[in-house]
């Protein structure tokens, strides 16, 4: 009886303990389906913080808490990550602003909205930026992908606004809606890109309003 006792505290200490082992292995680890989330922020951050061409992936592994081999299993290639980062964040943002576009039905309110969000995005995540305004510009090879990627859809999106406008007799109908969407990018792409650069420390979204004032009412007395 005595053993047979002991065996049964032995039991249910093991028990006890490894419940406890699983409990806190579970705290520390991220779930799998976290590990490429992870992963993804962990890129973000190397790529903002070393270059995209001076990282490796045994960077990227060590900044997510996985091994090397972990990132493989969800990527490719370095390349792949970077083409993951700028994949998610576009439809993310699409997404995102076209959802809230159905709530406006004024078009010069809309391209505010857009160029809200779009500012407001960047200037949350100063790695994601710099990523975005920098890293994504490293080679002409770069450009050429993401510029046929879901780039052109966050473009499409800028666009359509622009010609929902032109039919309600809003904006001007002689003007190419295409070109006058990369206009309104460009600004917008040069408020981020300045943000960046600069030693100052300001917020970037408010800079939406100035950037809509010269682009919907020019700069004329």
């Amino acid at each position: 009886m005595v053993i047979h006792s002991a065996a049964i505290l032995v039991q249910k200490f093991s028990e006890s303990y490894w419940m406890r082992s699983a409990r806190s292995l579970s705290s520390v680890r991220p779930p799998v389906a976290d590990k490429r989330e992870a992963i993804l922020r962990a890129a973000t951050q190397v790529f903002a913080r070393n270059g995209y061409f001076n990282s490796k992936v045994a960077d990227i592994a060590s900044a997510a808490g996985v091994a090397d081999g972990t990132v493989y299993l969800y990527f490719k290639s370095k390349e792949e990550i970077l083409h993951s980062i700028f994949d998610r964040t576009v439809d993310e943002a699409v997404k995102e602003t076209r959802e809230e576009l159905q709530e406006v039905a004024d078009p010069r309110e809309k391209l505010r909205r857009i160029a809200y969000r779009h500012l407001e995005r960047l200037g949350a995540d100063r790695d994601l930026a710099v990523v975005f305004q920098v890293e994504l510009r490293g080679s002409t090879k770069f450009m050429e992908e993401f510029s046929a990627a879901g780039f052109a859809a966050y473009l499409a999106l800028i666009r359509a606004t622009i010609e929902e406008g032109q039919r309600a007799g809003v904006f001007r109908a002689g003007l190419n809606a295409k070109v006058v969407s990369k206009i309104l990018f460009g600004a917008l792409d040069e408020m981020a890109t300045n943000w960046i650069l600069s030693r100052r420390r300001y917020k970037l979204a408010p800079l939406a309003d100035q950037v809509l004032d010269i682009f919907l009412n020019g700069v004329s007395a």
